[in-house]
């Protein structure tokens, strides 16, 4: 590593310890209200929303212009919150009466006997908290991550993150995905054979991905997961996080999916991973403002 490189890094991660030590100086609604309101106004102009607006066209032919528009400020707003909570993920979680868990009973069937466990989730509500029924039942859940370059702000991330993900967390590098990270992939392996229970996020594009129908379009999606489910013989979660109002309210759902297991592997994974985006795509339609239509999602 350079030194130029070095003092860039050093940089970066002391504006960001700026940035949040602002944030949590002021209590944690007051700061979400605030993170909201900037984003709307700042994000709503970027270069991001008209992929947001792009998207929701894609989506939503039938709405005018002005719905789309206003679901795409309503998204801006949402991430502005979860960018405040994320600074201030400590006190969300010591408000656990603010997080309700919709149908505990899935995870208390399997009290004692849980055993290997992929959930997958999608960038909707907060989704730092998808994985939050499983940490607080004591299952000690780990998740897959982007890699973030700078390795100061990466280790500071990992070490906010480690009250919702104690199993730990798996990094994959950006733009490299699990073909090209097969070590990682190799780890998350022997992780999940071992008994560990893993989350994903799986609403992106993903070059490497198999076509399914999004929104009535197809759309390369995550594959991995499924062939983890479906290889290594593991239960198949798939949850999300519903913002409940304005403020750091949520209710967190899981539902097991079946994982086929017929003589053809590949038709397999591909239903999997059909009936996942199938899924989201019934929860974003619920609360299309919630959902983060400012990645890439189709070719």
């Amino acid at each position: 590593m350079t030194l130029w490189l070095k003092i860039r890094y050093w940089a970066e991660y002391s504006i960001l310890r700026l940035i949040i030590e602002m944030i949590r100086i002021m209590p944690l609604d007051t700061a979400v209200k605030f993170s909201a309101y900037w984003w709307r106004i700042l994000a709503g102009r970027g270069r991001r929303h008209q992929r947001a607006l792009n998207n929701l066209k894609m989506a939503f032919p039938e709405k005018t212009d002005e719905q789309r528009e206003q679901i795409a400020l309503a998204m801006w707003e949402n991430l502005g919150r979860v960018m405040a909570e994320t600074m201030q993920m400590d006190r969300v979680l010591a408000r656990p009466e603010n997080i309700e868990i919709a149908n505990p009973e899935i995870l208390d069937r399997y009290q004692g006997k849980m055993g290997s466990a992929i959930c997958v989730s999608m960038h909707s509500g907060n989704w730092e908290l998808a994985m939050w029924p499983l940490a607080v039942n004591d299952m000690k859940p780990a998740a897959v991550y982007r890699l973030v370059k700078n390795p100061l702000v990466d280790a500071y991330l990992r070490k906010q993150r480690k009250d919702l993900y104690p199993g730990g967390l798996f990094a994959k590098g950006a733009g490299a995905g699990f073909h090209a990270g097969r070590d990682t992939a190799r780890q998350i392996g022997s992780y999940v054979r071992k008994g560990g229970r893993l989350g994903f996020l799986a609403d992106q594009w993903d070059r490497n991905g198999i076509e399914v129908p999004f929104f009535g379009i197809d759309a390369k999606s995550p594959p991995f997961p499924a062939m983890l489910a479906r290889r290594i013989g593991t239960r198949l979660w798939v949850g999300r996080c519903v913002r409940l109002g304005n403020k750091s309210n949520f209710r967190v759902e899981m539902h097991e999916l079946k994982v086929p297991r017929t003589e053809d592997q590949d038709e397999d994974i591909k239903n999997i991973v059909r009936e996942i985006q199938a899924t989201f795509e019934s929860w974003i339609r619920q609360y299309p403002e919630q959902f983060m239509w400012s990645n890439r999602r189709w070719s």
